[in-house]
This record gives C-alpha cells, sequence and structure tokens, in this order.
C-alpha cells in the first residue's frame, strides 16, 4: 500500500464524502452493462487496485495503475451491445485527459469520446458507439500518481446477455493447423476429430501452436485440454477474428497436464493453443481440443447465400436475355432520382447479337476471373435520348471485367460523372459523346484495353489511369492519364493533355466472379509506379463467398454491424439501405463492395460508416445518401489523430459516390474525412446536387466534400462539386492528387454568402497553410454562378507558395459568364471574362 500526502488522502475523502450527490437516483437504479463483467489493464498499483474493482458495482473499492501515461482499463461486456454513456468515478489520482474507446473483438479500437482538460470527480459522457469491449485510455495524468478509478460503469444496451457456456464443441471437425507436426500420423485435425485415440504431437520445440478455425466468429466461454503425456507446462490460450491479429484469453503456467478446462472470455473465429515451455523433453501433445461458446440469445449471422432479388445472373443460353436487358433499362434510362437498382452479372461465355444499354443504377459485369472470359459481339451503350442528346447528367453506371467486339467497330460510352469503366477490353473503338456530339461531361477509365481509338469529342474532362488505347483523337479542356500505353503527349500550354508515364501507387477494385460454381470476390494487389492493365497476371488474393455477408433490402444497421464483429465482410446487393447505426469497420482487411449503385442513407443525422485506423480496408462501388438531418460526416476513413503508417498495404475507396440532396433534402457538414495515412482515394465523385428535389443553399447544405487529415493520401480521379464551402480542403503531408474536376456551387446567393478572411470565394481546392509537401496534377474548376452571375471567385485553387508545393497543370473557366475568376491558383494566372468559356490556365505553380 502506497503512502499519499494528507492533502491526497483529505481529497479522496472529499471524493467518497460527495460520492452521492454526484449520481442522481436515476443512474444508481440501473444497472451498467459493465458491472461484474470480466476487466483487464495495462497494469495495476498492487494487488488490491486490480481491474476487477473498477466494475464490481462497489465505491470503496478501485482499480488503479503503475505511475505512467498511457495505461488502460477495459471491460468485456460479454457480448455486443450499443454503448450510449459511460460513467467514470474517479479517486484523487485521476486522467486529465483519456479516450474512451470500443471494440468489436479487443484488438481494434475506435474512439467514442475523446476528453481533455478533465477536473476529476464523476465525468459523466454521452457516445453512441456498437462493440462488446469498452476501455477508458489515459493520455495525460493530473497527478504524480498512476489513473485510479472507484468504478467505471458502461450503460446501453445489450444483443443478448450470455446466457450460459454452452455444451457442444465448437471445434470439433473444423480446419485445424499446427506449427509442426511430429510426423504424418499425428496431424493437427487428429486434436479435433472427437476422437479420444487419435492425437496431434509437434516437433520437440518451443514455441508451438496448434489453432482451429470455427468458421465464423464466436463468443468463447470454455476451452477443454485432453493432453497427452508430452503436455504444455506453459500456454497461452489465444483468440482472433482473422488469423493474424491474436487476443490472449487466459495465460497458463505450471500446468501438470492430463485433461483441464479453462474458463475464457472473449471472442473470435480462430482458438490457439500457443505452447512456450514442454513439460516433457518431446513436443506438445493434445488428444483433444474442445471449445465450448456462450449463447448470447443473437444467432451469428451467416455468410454466403443467394445474391439478392435485384441481381440478374445470366449465361449465353439464358432465353430472352436481350429483352431483360431492354425492360431494366426501360425502368431505369430517366430514373435519375429513383430507388430501383440493379446489376446484370454475366456467366463466362460468349454472347452473340446484344445491345445493353445502361441506365440509372444499372451496372454490367463479367463473372470470369479476365475480362476475355465474358466475351460480348455486341455492344454496352450509354446514351443520352433521355435528355435530348445532353450526357452532362449520365451518372450512377458502370461497366466492369468483359470483352466487347461493337457491332459497328466503336461502342458508345457518353457517360458523366459517377460511371467507371472498368477493367474492359474493347476489341475495337470507343465512342465516349453522345449520339449527335452534345454536351457531355465525365469521366473515368481503368485497367482497360481500347484496340481501337477513343474519342471523347465533346467530353469536356476525362481521365484515365493504368490503360492501353490505340489512339485517342481530342479533347476539350481537361483530359489527364496516367500508366496509360498508347496515350497522347502531355501539351497542357497549349491543349487539353496531362500525362503521367506511371501510376505512382495503385490497386485496382475488388470484384466478383466465378471459380467453378462458386461465387468468389478478388482482391487485386498493390502495384507501384503502374502502366497498362494488371490482367491476365491478376495478383491478388481470393475470398470465398461464405466470408462474406451478402446484405439484402431490408438488413438492418444492427446485422450489419455485427456481420462486420463477427469477421464478415459485406456484399451490398442492389438496393436502398436506411442505417439507424453507423457501420463500424474495425478489422483490417475487410472488404465492403456493392452491386448495383447500393446506397446507405443515415436517418436521424447519424455517420453513414467510420472504418477504424486499420491496415489494408477496401471500401468500392456503393453510394452513400445524406438523408435530411443533418450528419457531421458521411464517411470516415481513419480516427481523428490516427498516425499509424499503412503504406504497406493502404485503405482503398473506389468507385465510392456521395450525394447531398437532388433525392430530397439532404444535410452534412463534410462528406468524407480522411483521417488515416496512405489512403488511396481512385474515383469518387462526391456531389452537393445542383438538381432534383430538395435542393436550395440552406436546404441541402454540405460545407466540406473532401477534408484529407492523414499523410501521403494519394487521390486518382477526384470528382468533387458545388459544396457551400471548400470543396476540397487538405490538411495532410505528402498529398498526390492525379486529376481532379470540379464546379463550384450554382446557387450561392451572392458574393457576401462565399467571402471568408476577405476572399470572395472558397478555394476548389484549398491546401491547408500549415502544409510544407504536395503535388498535384491535371486539376480544372468551373464557375456558373446562376444565381447571382456577377460574383467574382479570388480563384480557383488556394496553396501554401512554398518550393514544397508543385501544382502542374491548372485551369478555371467561367461557364457561359455566370461568374468569373479573378485569378486561377492563389493570385496567379488570368481572369476569366466574357461568356465564351475560355479555360484561363497555369501549367506550373509555383
Amino acid at each position: 500500500m502506497r503512502l499519499r500526502s494528507l492533502g491526497a488522502a483529505l481529497a479522496a475523502t472529499a471524493a467518497l464524502l460527495a460520492l452521492p450527490a454526484t449520481h442522481p437516483s436515476a443512474t444508481a437504479a440501473e444497472t451498467p452493462l459493465s458491472q461484474g463483467k470480466s476487466a483487464t489493464a495495462s497494469s495495476e498499483e498492487n494487488g488490491g487496485t486490480a481491474a476487477a474493482k473498477a466494475v464490481d458495482g462497489d465505491t470503496g473499492t478501485r482499480w488503479s495503475s503503475a505511475a505512467s501515461d498511457d495505461q488502460w482499463v477495459r471491460v468485456d461486456l460479454g457480448s455486443t451491445a450499443t454503448v450510449t454513456r459511460v460513467v467514470l468515478n474517479w479517486e484523487a489520482a485521476y486522467g486529465k485527459d483519456y479516450k474512451l474507446q470500443i471494440s468489436g473483438d479487443g484488438s481494434t479500437w475506435t474512439d467514442l469520446k475523446s476528453v481533455t482538460g478533465s477536473d476529476g470527480g464523476t465525468d459523466t459522457l454521452d457516445v453512441s458507439g456498437r462493440g462488446r469491449y469498452v476501455r477508458m485510455l489515459g493520455v495525460h495524468r493530473a497527478t504524480a500518481w498512476g489513473y485510479s478509478l472507484w468504478e467505471f460503469q458502461v450503460f446501453g444496451t445489450a444483443d443478448g446477455a450470455q446466457a450460459g457456456c454452452g455444451t457442444a464443441n465448437a471445434a470439433q471437425g473444423k480446419a485445424a493447423t499446427a506449427s509442426s507436426t511430429e510426423n504424418a500420423g499425428t496431424p493437427a485435425s487428429a486434436a479435433v476429430d472427437g476422437d479420444t485415440g487419435t492425437r496431434w504431437s509437434s516437433q520437440a520445440a518451443d514455441p508451438q501452436w496448434l489453432r482451429v478455425d470455427l468458421g465464423s466468429v464466436q463468443d468463447l466461454c470454455r476451452v477443454d485440454l485432453n493432453w497427452e503425456a508430452a503436455y504444455g507446462k506453459d500456454f497461452q490460450i489465444q483468440a482472433s477474428a482473422d488469423g493474424q491479429s491474436w487476443n490472449t484469453l487466459k495465460t497458463v503456467t505450471g500446468a501438470t497436464g492430463g485433461t483441464a478446462s479453462y474458463d475464457v472470455s472473449g471472442s473470435g473465429r480462430y482458438v490457439r493453443i500457443y505452447g512456450t515451455a514442454r513439460g516433457t523433453g518431446y513436443g506438445y501433445s493434445l488428444w483433444e481440443l474442445a471449445v465450448h461458446t456462450g449463447t448470447t440469445g443473437v444467432p451469428p449471422v451467416q455468410g454466403g447465400g443467394d445474391l439478392g432479388p435485384n441481381v440478374i445472373v445470366v449465361d449465353p443460353s439464358t432465353p430472352g436475355l436481350q429483352q431483360k436487358f431492354d425492360d431494366v433499362f426501360a425502368k431505369q434510362e430517366s430514373a435519375q432520382f429513383g430507388a430501383g437498382r440493379y446489376q446484370f452479372l454475366l456467366k463466362p461465355g460468349t454472347y452473340n447479337n446484344i445491345n445493353a444499354q445502361l441506365g440509372f443504377y444499372t451496372s454490367i459485369s463479367g463473372l470470369g476471373l479476365n475480362p476475355d472470359d465474358t466475351q460480348i459481339n455486341g455492344d454496352v451503350t450509354v446514351d443520352a435520348g433521355w435528355f435530348n442528346g445532353n450526357a452532362t447528367q449520365n451518372f450512377w453506371r458502370s461497366a466492369e471485367n468483359l470483352a466487347l467486339k461493337p457491332v459497328n467497330g466503336t461502342d458508345r460510352w457518353a457517360v458523366a460523372q459517377a460511371a467507371p469503366f472498368r477493367r474492359i477490353h474493347v476489341q475495337g473503338g470507343l465512342n465516349l459523346a453522345p449520339n449527335g456530339y452534345g454536351w457531355a461531361s465525365g469521366g473515368y477509365i481503368a485497367d482497360s484495353k481500347i484496340d481501337g481509338t477513343v474519342g471523347p469529342y465533346s467530353q469536356q474532362q476525362w481521365y484515365t489511369r493504368d490503360s492501353s488505347v490505340g489512339g485517342w483523337t481530342n479533347g476539350v479542356w481537361n483530359m489527364t492519364f496516367s500508366g496509360v500505353q498508347g496515350a497522347p503527349a502531355t501539351n497542357f500550354d497549349s491543349g487539353p493533355y496531362t500525362t503521367l508515364d506511371t501510376t505512382p501507387v495503385s490497386r485496382e477494385k475488388p470484384f466478383l466472379y466465378l471459380d467453378g460454381s462458386a461465387y468468389k470476390v478478388f482482391v487485386p494487389a498493390k502495384r507501384t509506379n503502374a502502366r497498362g492493365v494488371s490482367w491476365p497476371a491478376n495478383a491478388g488474393t481470393s475470398i470465398p463467398l461464405d466470408q462474406f455477408y451478402v446484405v439484402k433490402p431490408g438488413a438492418t444497421a444492427a446485422t450489419i454491424n455485427q456481420a462486420l464483429a463477427q469477421g464478415l465482410n459485406l456484399l451490398f446487393t442492389p438496393g436502398v439501405y436506411h442505417l439507424d447505426q453507423t457501420i463500424d469497420v474495425t478489422r483490417p482487411n475487410t472488404v465492403v463492395l456493392g452491386l448495383g449503385l447500393a446506397t446507405l442513407v443515415p436517418d436521424n443525422g447519424i455517420d453513414a460508416m467510420h472504418v477504424a485506423d486499420v491496415d489494408g480496408v477496401r471500401l468500392a462501388g456503393f453510394l452513400i445518401d445524406a438523408g435530411p438531418v443533418n450528419s457531421d460526416t458521411l464517411l470516415r476513413i481513419g480516427t481523428p489523430g490516427a498516425t499509424a503508417d499503412h503504406s504497406a498495404n493502404p485503405t482503398t475507396m473506389q468507385d465510392v459516390f456521395i450525394r447531398i440532396g437532388g433525392a430530397g433534402p439532404g444535410l452534412a457538414t463534410n462528406s468524407v474525412v480522411v483521417n488515416s495515412d496512405d489512403v488511396i482515394i481512385d474515383h469518387t465523385w462526391i456531389w452537393r446536387a445542383d438538381h432534383g428535389s430538395g435542393v436550395g443553399w440552406d436546404t441541402n447544405r454540405a460545407d466540406y466534400g473532401l477534408r484529407v487529415n492523414g499523410d501521403d493520401v494519394l487521390a486518382t480521379g477526384l470528382f468533387v462539386e458545388h459544396f457551400n464551402k471548400y470543396d476540397v480542403y487538405w490538411n495532410g503531408e505528402r498529398g498526390r492528387t492525379i486529376f481532379f474536376q470540379n464546379e463550384k456551387a450554382y446557387d450561392a446567393p451572392n458574393a457576401a454568402a462565399i467571402t471568408h478572411d476577405g476572399i470572395t470565394g472558397y478555394a476548389a481546392y484549398k491546401v491547408a497553410d500549415s502544409v510544407t509537401t504536395h503535388e498535384a496534377w491535371g486539376l480544372g474548376s468551373y464557375c456558373n454562378y446562376t444565381a447571382d452571375p456577377s460574383i467574382v471567385q479570388a480563384h480557383g485553387f488556394q496553396v501554401p507558395a512554398t518550393s514544397g508545393i508543385r501544382m502542374h497543370d491548372l485551369l478555371v473557366i467561367s461557364l457561359g459568364g455566370k461568374g468569373q475568376y479573378a485569378h486561377v491558383v492563389n493570385s496567379t494566372g488570368a481572369p476569366t471574362s466574357g461568356t465564351d468559356t475560355v479555360p484561363s490556365k497555369v501549367t506550373s505553380f509555383p
């Protein structure tokens, strides 16, 4: 027991005497989810101040840590819960600065609340999150002592309290692996076959391990070990959601072999016995490993299954195939803000005399591992007949992973934003303009091979990445290429082209394919300095569909989060999904993939999705549509203040689109915030609507499009438009952007409404004054101030004027004279003028 000064002792006594007055009766009557649950801590001051003392419901006992910062205490709630409030009853040695965090697996943590300047006593904090584990992570102590809590209380609603430990052996018959085997007759599988006459045995060395895959994440309550004579003396019982990151559930020392049972508390898909010291001169040998799971009242979410009602799977022999395409097109051709969502999946084979016309929210994909596995002797067509030959609103559709041999030699793909053309082999030419060569404003091609010539004609801007083309005929304002074989040379001083020989870092979008009769998702590997297509080499990994929760219309956010907590990935089938909870992606390498522009709508002002600061998450192929109650941030990647290095395995955001308004009133302060380092943003359209339903300066207010706080973030194909303040605000170091397209908000009521810091208009692309290193290529900003054409925007781009900031090939344009720009970047570049829609350019800054 440590000795305290008289002042500290008096303070502690005062805290105890004041306790009844600081706890309202309503709180006192409510039993916390945390009370009596398993608790652990980074350290304990002594045996009398264990972590369990902070959750025992006794305000006369306490947990206290070692006298240093960065200490924590955590509680296992026993099952996944929605957490709404945390109460910390501090002893005199309190935390001045700390974080409250939540986790689904006890290893990956999401911040619930950051507290600075606490004055001790009782802190009652409203929070919002879902998980099984909650912890207080101390940052700075208020005294020279450690952190000390009389009580750590967590309140909320449990999905189902653990009612007992099951008698069934969840490990029996499941896949098992081991660090080694003594011989072929003692395999890992023999320890989980239910036969006490067969065994696993290892080589005679330390350490050794045996692990079993339970098939899905389970709540674990007991592990039984039946040792052969060669037993483990010291070992750990561990669990993992992904087979890579392990939590120690129990540490055993001085064991004597035989049969032993160990109560544990935790969750995981994989259970491992990790031996560190043998009891004999032989290896480790187990007759049987049995794993028992708790009954939570909530059945586990099952992976795999069918793809739902709006996925149309066909093969070359499907009757009436052309009619299927025509029927969907008739519904979707002009349904710009409708609720219909469709995905065509074409099995490998040859399809003759097909013209798949694609309307809104319609996607077509081949199911081969390579594009040439699915051959269409025909066309995949986007045109603009529905809009009198104007293609500037041909949004939200896609084509992927197939080969085309167009009927007349050239396929027509007259699209605007949010219409990716990926992994396509065009055995001919590609026309990007509508019939009649009307207005067009697109677009994006990646990982594609066009044998003939690409003709953009009326397309105002376009970005092409890691592809090959037989030729490129022209361009209007901003045609940007990176890693494209056959691309035209840079001529931005006199023309529209910006060409980079390679793309510094890229990783293609995950896609669904058939391996025989089994669906899998292929996850391509990262490429550096890429040039040309990634196929047929196809470096990467495949994930079976049973490792995905196949999300179908009607699914709840609670079920989606439960699936993620179990270690499943997500495959959203076409539909519109209203969310009453934030989707929390916390596990490294999680894939969240949408089909048919699956759409997520956050209700009641919540954020739609949070991604933890972890390696290798893949977000791809879905739309987030803001709800009528303001959300702070629709998509957040990484926790605030994140600093981990993810360069070896970055998180990617691909064909993820954001919409505020248009389908009805929508509000969001921030659309996308990137806090993690090394993120790759590969093709996004972040759009505050300028037309449709629910559109007005305040009706669909959204201040910021993209905010980047992480370092070393790369954006390839960045489309961000119409925000009330900055469209892009870049606060991280060493950021890079290859291609940017922007329009300023049409509906700014007057110059005063967008004047700040003595500047008229918010820059389309702002690099924070504190940033020292940043580089970008091929950036365009257009103004169309229809509400007040007299507005003169100060500049399109605002960056620090330092040697580490390098901006290449910038332009600003006044569309028909509705507003003007005074400069291109900072105070550099000629002003726009008149109604001739002539770009003002800066080829290099500074």
